[in-house]
């Protein structure tokens, strides 16, 4: 019994110590966040930064003088820019999107939109329409379909290259909808040469819906402020997130172009261009909106695309990045980033060998274990809070009311990672399946025009109604930590009844709406 405990023991401690280790490194992103913020405060008077602020400038990551050369440019020197919207059965929200894209105010004649049309449905119709209306208004607008999905996104991507004629190639997917300004705000930063690609910070259209989109914008606010905006202030390498941005062109071939031997294209091409010596700007002051999935089978099929794809590229591009001449430091930052989807692997391990470390426990107290080994710990937990606290309160501070603003932080948090617990079945699947080479088609995460708490989930066409052997299993992990918290209390050891409790929230939510939203219907 001791050799079994001991190796029980070992197994926890060693997924303890990798997520702790994770959570601590992620305390680097925050540091250079913040440094870009207090680096940049002197280098304008009070009065100047609230005027860039009313403009939607951001002023987080200017160096003094920095800022003023992404304001202007003479309409003159407007490169001509070709707009990719890849689309798949998108029949809810498809005409809002090229509303969106013929409303920038940037010259009609120096941009063209390319509505890269791989649906099966009456998205087809839909879009041949709107198309054929905004072409009457002068629009260069085209609707371009292919006889098969060969390479799913990235192959439309690459198939649309041939046709694109612009310098720079925005890319939009479906459920966004980008600002007026947004080509007039991304487009100056090429003047920097060594630029490759602008991305801009995803906002959230309907982050208030419900309780789980409101999850999603946690976790995605770290992400687009903490992690992009740090990594490019440490010089470490970023990523474009397949949308809201745009590319050069001339880095898009350099890089050897679209590539769809992974399921998360957009972070395999933003390697190759960096180790291709081209820069991302990542710009968190220009937001553009998109819609949040609202329903828990979207929102995992999204899971599982980014996390088995950042598995696949991790070991795509991992001996490459080695062998690059890359720094030391800039090595050891592009592998926590490409091994992020990972951390749910030693997540759902922890926890499963959370229960007989429980049963377990009064043999290794006879050993010498103590109760308080595990607090040691702690301070991963310190170091993700600290990091979703700056990406989700500190911005919004300056809107007033950060009495209110923290209440919601320490109510949402647990949720949340009750909520990432409860995934990490699923998304540990998808990691494997990743290093595992096992292919599997892109399946995207279905819109429904959802905008606010106003808006009603009617048009029930793309939602999955099969039960998938994960969501039992959820199920059954729901129950098996259910009887963890019970055996504590009978045992008398409460060492890991807070850790257990948000373990059964967390896979009993999933479960329960897994299956509650399958059942919706029009």
């Amino acid at each position: 019994m001791s050799i079994l405990a001991y190796i029980v023991l070992g197994i926890y401690s060693f997924t303890l110590l990798y997520v702790t280790v994770y959570c601590v490194m992620q305390i680097k992103l925050l540091y250079h966040y913040k440094r870009g913020i207090i680096k940049s405060a002197p280098a304008f008077s009070p009065k100047k930064v609230r005027a860039l602020a009313l403009a939607d400038e951001d002023v987080s990551t200017w160096e003094e003088g920095e800022g003023e050369k992404a304001i202007e440019m003479d309409a003159a020197d407007y490169p001509f820019v070709t707009v990719q919207l890849p689309i798949f059965n998108e029949r809810y929200v498809i005409e809002r999107l090229i509303d969106s894209i013929t409303e920038f105010d940037y010259p009609k004649d120096r941009f063209e939109i390319h509505v890269l049309d791989d649906s099966t449905d009456d998205t087809v119709a839909i879009t041949k329409q709107k198309v054929a209306e905004y072409k009457a208004k002068g629009f260069l607008i085209e609707q371009i379909t292919r006889t098969d999905r060969k390479g799913y996104k990235a192959g439309a991507l690459k198939e649309g290259m041939e046709r694109a004629k612009g310098e720079f190639i925005a890319i939009f997917d479906a459920d966004f909808l980008p600002k007026p300004d947004f080509l007039k705000k991304t487009i100056p930063w090429f003047k920097d040469e060594e630029v490759g690609v602008v991305q801009t910070r995803w906002e959230h259209i309907n982050e208030n819906y419900s309780l789980i989109t409101r999850l999603q914008a946690m976790q995605l606010n770290v992400h687009f402020r903490v992690e992009q905006v740090g990594r490019m202030n440490g010089n470490y390498l970023l990523q474009f997130n397949g949308t809201a941005g745009v590319w050069r062109r001339q880095t898009i071939e350099e890089a050897g172009g679209w590539e769809a031997d992974t399921l998360t294209e957009d972070l395999d091409l933003s390697i190759r261009a960096q180790l291709k010596g081209w820069k991302i700007r990542f710009l968190e002051g220009v937001g553009s909106p998109a819609e949040l999935p609202i329903e828990m089978n979207s929102l995992k099929s999204q899971q599982f695309r980014w996390m088995k794809g950042g598995a696949e590229t991790a070991k795509k591009m991992l001996p490459t990045v080695w062998r690059s001449d890359l720094a030391l430091g800039k090595k050891i930052q592009a592998t926590l980033h490409l091994l992020s989807s990972t951390v749910f692997v030693f997540v759902f391990a922890m926890g499963v060998f959370s229960v007989p470390l429980l049963l377990l426990f009064g043999n290794l107290m006879e050993k010498g274990l103590s109760k308080d080994f595990f607090a040691y710990f702690l301070v991963g937990l310190l170091a993700i809070i600290a990091v979703y606290y700056v990406a989700n309160v500190s911005p919004n501070e300056s809107e007033g009311n950060t009495f209110k603003q923290v209440f919601k932080f320490i109510f949402l948090f647990p949720l949340f990672l009750a909520l990432s617990m409860g995934l990490s079945l699923h998304n540990t699947v998808a990691v494997l399946e990743g290093y595992r080479g096992k292919k599997s088609p892109f399946v995207r995460t279905p819109k429904f025009n959802i905008k606010s708490i106003r808006d009603k989930l009617s048009n029930t066409n793309y939602l999955n109604q099969k039960i998938s052997w994960t969501t039992i299993f959820e199920g059954f992990f729901a129950l098996y930590f259910l009887m963890a918290i019970i055996a504590g209390f009978y045992l008398q050891n409460l060492v890991f009844i807070f850790f257990h409790l948000m373990l059964f929230l967390g896979y009993g939510a999933i479960f329960f709406f897994s299956l509650s939203h399958m059942r919706m219907r029009s």
